[in-house]
């Protein structure tokens, strides 16, 4: 990322401008506990002025990834490099990574704009400079009327802010946000998720994006890195992994799917409900086909399954049904808007194209 010199923040990277070479590359890095794999060998590259989050579940894994990276934890095997330097065994000080944490971290004793300009003071920059520096981080996040403030007279959404500028401020080589919205209520969460996008946009920071949120991260992200089980599941633009999952657990962990086990024999998925025709990318052996909600339709069709309303859930833009199989499985669907639900208990079908659907391994 190309540092600007003096004070100021502008825009180190305009707009629609292509991410260039990695920022950081991960090669096999891997970190156990005992007997515990907390890091299976993962390798990731993340490419200047690109916003990467990385998700999953608890214990996925993410976590010790993103302390690895930025220092806290030594791993066991693997190379780490930040523009293209080895910096595996350099300590946190050295490594030029901002962090920005779920608690914000603010000292309680300096005002807002002791607190953005704290970066600074710390590397020794002149006065001035600091002064310039952190006007332009307060215009930024839209708080220079609060500069004189303490960050007890602050909302949540406030000082979320007051951490993000006093992070950027001094424009870090990559910054690195570990669950940073997960204590807000879901309307200032979705409003901060702008808030860093846009700081993101007018900035062109390197930034690493830690969440268990799957809604967050399709908010957010450039790419997804995905992680189960101590290692990376799949990696891809948001609209890549919702829409062309390569497993079953991303199909179920990002966005809701119906998921219809089988095994594969000619141009057809075989399953206890019957034979469904294969889309595109033709798998031998066991498999399974993945249905997103907006795909399926109530009636007979091309693929048609049959099953019983368990539940109906109701959320503003949209009503789904689920509605049981035969064999356990619970199907859910999207009902067109203005549609009404059909009654608990009542037996329905619901078919889907079959270019609609993704066949992936199990």
């Amino acid at each position: 990322m190309e540092r600007q010199s003096g004070g100021g923040l502008g825009a180190v990277q305009r707009l629609g401008a292509p991410l260039s070479q990695a920022k950081l590359r991960i090669d096999g890095i891997a970190k156990r506990y005992g007997p515990v794999v907390a890091l299976e060998p993962v390798s990731l590259e993340v490419r200047t002025g690109e916003l990467m989050t990385i998700l999953g579940p608890s214990g996925s894994g993410k976590t010790t990834l993103l302390q690895v990276i930025c220092g806290l934890v030594e791993p066991d095997g693997g190379r780490l490099f930040i523009d293209g330097h080895d910096r595996t065994a350099m300590p946190v000080h050295q490594r030029d990574i901002g962090l920005v944490f779920q608690n914000y971290a603010l000292f309680p004793h300096l005002t807002v704009g002791e607190n953005i300009g704290f970066p600074l003071k710390m590397r020794g920059r002149p006065a001035a400079e600091v002064r310039e520096r952190v006007a332009a981080a307060l215009a930024m996040v839209q708080l220079g009327h609060l500069a004189a403030r303490f960050p007890r007279e602050l909302s949540g959404g406030q000082q979320q802010r007051v951490a993000l500028a006093r992070c950027f401020v001094y424009q870090p080589a990559i910054i690195l946000m570990d669950e940073p919205l997960g204590a807000l209520d879901r309307q200032l969460r979705e409003h901060m998720q702008i808030e860093i996008k846009k700081l993101h946009r007018e900035t062109g920071a390197t930034i690493v994006y830690v969440t268990h949120d799957q809604e967050e991260a399709l908010a957010l992200s450039d790419r997804i890195c995905l992680m189960n089980h101590a290692r990376i599941e799949q990696v891809g633009t948001p609209q890549e992994i919702y829409a062309h999952p390569r497993t079953t657990f991303t199909a179920s962990f990002i966005g809701t799917s119906t998921l219809l086990r089988g095994v594969v024999e000619g141009d057809a998925l075989v399953t206890p409900l019957g034979r469904f025709a294969l889309p595109e990318g033709r798998l031998a052996g066991a498999a399974a086909l993945v249905i997103r909600p907006e795909h399926l339709r109530l009636g007979a069709g091309e693929n048609t399954i049959e099953g019983v309303v368990s539940e109906t859930v109701y959320a503003g833009a949209e009503t789904r049904l689920l509605f049981d199989l035969a064999d356990g499985t619970t199907a859910v669907l999207r009902l067109p808007t203005g549609m009404a639900a059909p009654e608990i208990g009542t037996a329905v079908q619901a078919h889907w194209a079959t270019d609609a659907a993704v066949l992936v391994p199990l």
